[in-house]
Parts: C-alpha cells; sequence; structure tokens
C-alpha cells in the first residue's frame, strides 16, 4: 500500500517500548459526492469511520466490523480497494507514557449496503458523542482545520484525518 505521509512527533524517549497499534479506515462516499465521517458532537472534529485491528483480524474483518460498529452500515466486502497508509509516531498517552505509540493506518476506498442501522459505539466513542454525518470533503476540512485541543491524540487525529481528506480531495 502506498505511503501517504509519516507523522512522528518525536516527543518520545527513543529507548523506551514501542506499542503498535495497526488501524483500518474505510473511505466512503454517497450518491451525492458525500462523504461519510464520524462526527464528534463533544469536540467539533471529523474521523474515518475505523479503528484498530483486534486479534489475527485481516484488514478486510475490521474494515467490515468497524463500519458496521461505528457508522450502522454494512460493507459490500468486494468493493474494498486500498488507498494509502498513514504512519503516526509518537509518546504514548497518559497510561503508556513511557511507551513510542506507533499506529499504522490503512486507508480503504469502500462501497455499502444502502440501509443505515444503529451505531454500536464502545464507552469511549458514545463520551465523545459520535454520529454518522455524510457531508462535503470541504466541511470536514474546514472543521478538522479549526479543531483545537490540549489532548495530543485528538489534536493529532484531527490533523491526520484533515491531511487525508486534502488527499482525497485533491485526488478523486
Amino acid at each position: 500500500m502506498r505511503q501517504l505521509f509519516t507523522i512522528d512527533l518525536k516527543d518520545y524517549n527513543p529507548d523506551a517500548k514501542k506499542f503498535y497499534r495497526p488501524s483500518v479506515r474505510g473511505i466512503i462516499f454517497d450518491d451525492e459526492g458525500k462523504i461519510a465521517m464520524i462526527y464528534s458532537r463533544k469536540y467539533h472534529f471529523y474521523k474515518f469511520p475505523g479503528g484498530g485491528i483486534e486479534g489475527d483480524e485481516t484488514h478486510l474483518e475490521t474494515l467490515a466490523r468497524e463500519i458496521k460498529e461505528e457508522t450502522g452500515m454494512t460493507l459490500i466486502p468486494e468493493s474494498a480497494k486500498e488507498f494509502g497508509e498513514v504512519l503516526k509516531i509518537q509518546k504514548g498517552d497518559e497510561s503508556g507514557k513511557d511507551t513510542i505509540h506507533i499506529q499504522q493506518n490503512y486507508y480503504y476506498t469502500c462501497e455499502v449496503e444502502d440501509e443505515i442501522g444503529d451505531q454500536n459505539l464502545d464507552d469511549g466513542e458514545k463520551s465523545l458523542e459520535f454520529v454518522l454525518k455524510f457531508v462535503p470533503v470541504e466541511e470536514a476540512i474546514a472543521a478538522n482545520s479549526a479543531f483545537e485541543n490540549e489532548n495530543t491524540f485528538m489534536k493529532q487525529m484531527a490533523e491526520r484525518e484533515r491531511r487525508v481528506l486534502e488527499i482525497i480531495r485533491d485526488e478523486m
């Protein structure tokens, strides 16, 4: 998969223990050209539907599970096509402050079935008040460009997603 870009904050001890968290994310457009994004009503930023790979899941299995959980939509597996990877390296969060958090984010363009069911969010996602929204790409870019927060992980997530959205806008 092509490398889109790398975010390396270099805010960690290079000798620290490494924590790897690969994830997959779906790029989904509706018939009107709007993109499906997960919006935080609490913090006002957008993220692509997706999340971490669990156990021995394949990328496709994780993509299907995460899209279903976060959007209520069902992935059409054969539609998934590689778009690109973003590598993010930074010091661990408060629970892992003596670690280097290495996250490989694999993005896939894909299609979903027409029916939208209920979200099945975990407690962290509920606390961020995540909802599915179909928005113009420029609207998501503008919201993430304006996003300010003390939480480094959320700030970097919004920045990462903004940069991917800009690549999508420029290429599609």
